[in-house]
């Protein structure tokens, strides 16, 4: 493992996806005791994308006092079913909700009747919980959660809003496998604004492949500009960008 800084952003570049999942989950684990040692409750944002995998299946296995820890979902596709296996819902419960006893887990109601509606419901809640940690990952266009480049906004007013996907970023969940085709992929989604986001006290995030080498040339090299939503982590003062050696290979 490396570690270089970026401004205010700490990242660690490790071998294989393997040892990155494995070292962020030991490290998200530690700052998540260290808080319950003086806070009775918690509460976490989850990123949901194959790029979690190896961090949530080793998440899963640490030794957690999970019944003080409220889970919140970064975003979610607008009007799919959730059971299906695309939902964002229903890949955090494969992944982490129903392998480890939360004391509370908030899911974006996909189906909502009220889209708007649905966005300050889970906007109300997010701000009542103050979340202290944020998982998160960085998308092949670098967008943070669903703030794809034409509708980030650095100092968006909303918590929860609705948005349009961009051809990028909906091409990315075919290349991820979760869609056979692109006209198969949800055309809006739910997700947290970026000002949201970057006052939750600390986040890691998980970014390792090779689909993912430009959005991180441009994360770590490129101006901090919402054309690359993911740079504005180099502001935050408690961040941390894993990477294994594929994801890395442009950073100088």
């Amino acid at each position: 493992m490396r570690t270089i800084k970026k401004e205010e952003l700490t990242v660690k570049i490790f071998e294989t996806r393997q040892e990155l999942g494995r070292q962020a989950a030991s490290e998200v684990a530690a700052a998540i005791r260290s808080l319950l040692q003086i806070k009775p409750e918690i509460s976490l944002v989850f990123a949901s994308a194959p790029s979690q995998n190896e961090f949530l299946a080793s998440l899963g296995q640490e030794a957690i006092d999970w019944g003080r820890i409220t889970a919140f979902n970064m975003d979610e596709y607008v009007g799919i079913d959730p059971a299906a296996p695309q939902s964002f819902g229903a890949f955090l419960k494969r992944s982490l909700y129903d392998r480890v006893p939360l004391k509370q887990v908030h899911l974006f109601d996909s189906q909502a009747a009220d889209p708007q509606q649905e966005c300050l419901r889970y906007g109300t809640l997010l701000e009542a919980a103050k979340p202290d940690i944020c998982i998160y990952g960085i998308g092949e266009n670098g967008h943070l959660a669903f703030n794809d480049p034409p509708v980030a906004d650095f100092a968006d007013p909303k918590i929860v809003k609705l948005v349009e996907l961009d051809a990028i970023c909906r091409q990315q969940q075919v290349n991820d496998g979760c869609f056979a085709a692109l006209d198969e992929v949800p055309k809006q989604a739910f997700t947290l604004t970026i000002p949201v986001l970057m006052r939750i006290p600390q986040l890691f995030g998980m970014v390792p492949g090779e689909t993912k080498i430009a959005a991180i040339d441009k994360t770590i090299n490129g101006p901090v500009t919402t054309a690359c939503p993911a740079s504005i982590l180099r502001t935050h003062p408690h961040a941390v960008l894993y990477l294994d050696e594929i994801s890395a290979q442009k950073i100088h």
